[in-house]
């Protein structure tokens, strides 16, 4: 299906609460739960799943979500995923990717680094303005989920996205990890030059000298620079 075809299916209000929901689980959705995010019945969530599948847009699977196997468990359920193609649509045609990996690989083989991270620290300074640096990983938060980072809190509070959800975790200290990579296709191919840009970009958008810092702590599945408060706290 072509990119256009498969973004159409998102004009659906309900189609789209349930693929925002799934997505940012980061993890397999069965119909149930994705049902009551959305607030619709199971079998029309079920549908826009399904058809959501069909677009290209999540992956389907099946398991048991009862945690048992052998006799009694149960059937498995039908889960949920976000599918790992990208999708963009330009009109008129356009090829910024080709463009940013030509540069990275002129870059990279220039040795170009120091350059690009410095370039890429004033960008976020000008992207956060005259603003003071960011005031806590809330902030920061927001600040990411602006710019498509998807991020989530863990902590030793449980983990929270952008949106307030919790959920269990073992992590002692809170830290903001982001379940996506704007630029993760160049990254891909140039990791140490892309991943570097990355970690500055977001020094400049926060500040150095404030309440919260960014860092690297590479992930599988997930950007490479993670977020946490400098002074050990949330605000």
């Amino acid at each position: 299906m072509k990119d256009i075809d498969a973004i159409a299916a998102l004009q659906d209000p309900v189609r789209r609460r349930l693929y925002e929901y799934v997505v940012s689980q980061g993890r397999e959705v069965g119909r149930n739960e994705a049902a009551e995010a959305a607030g619709v019945a199971r079998t029309l969530a079920a549908h826009h799943l399904e058809r959501l599948t069909e677009a290209g847009l999540l992956e389907s699977g099946s398991r048991r979500l009862t945690g048992r196997s052998g006799p009694g468990a149960g059937r498995p359920a039908k889960v949920y995923t976000r599918a790992r193609g990208e999708r963009a649509v330009s009109l008129p045609a356009r090829d910024y990717r080709t463009a940013a990996e030509l540069l990275a690989e002129a870059a990279e083989q220039a040795g170009l680094d120091a350059g690009l991270c410095a370039a890429a620290r004033r960008r976020g300074e000008a992207l956060r303005g005259s603003a003071a640096p960011c005031g806590g990983l809330e902030e920061a938060m927001a600040m990411l989920a602006a710019r498509g980072y998807e991020p989530h809190l863990e902590g030793a509070a449980g983990i929270q996205d952008a949106e307030g959800a919790k959920g269990a975790t073992g992590e002692a200290t809170p830290v903001v990890r982001m379940r996506n990579c704007p630029f993760h296709a160049v990254a891909e191919r140039f990791p140490p030059l892309v991943c570097g840009m990355n970690l500055a970009l977001l020094e400049g958008l926060f500040g150095t000298d404030g309440p919260v810092r960014a860092r690297m702590d590479a992930r599988p599945g997930e950007c490479c620079v993670v977020v946490e408060s400098s002074k050990n706290n949330i605000r």
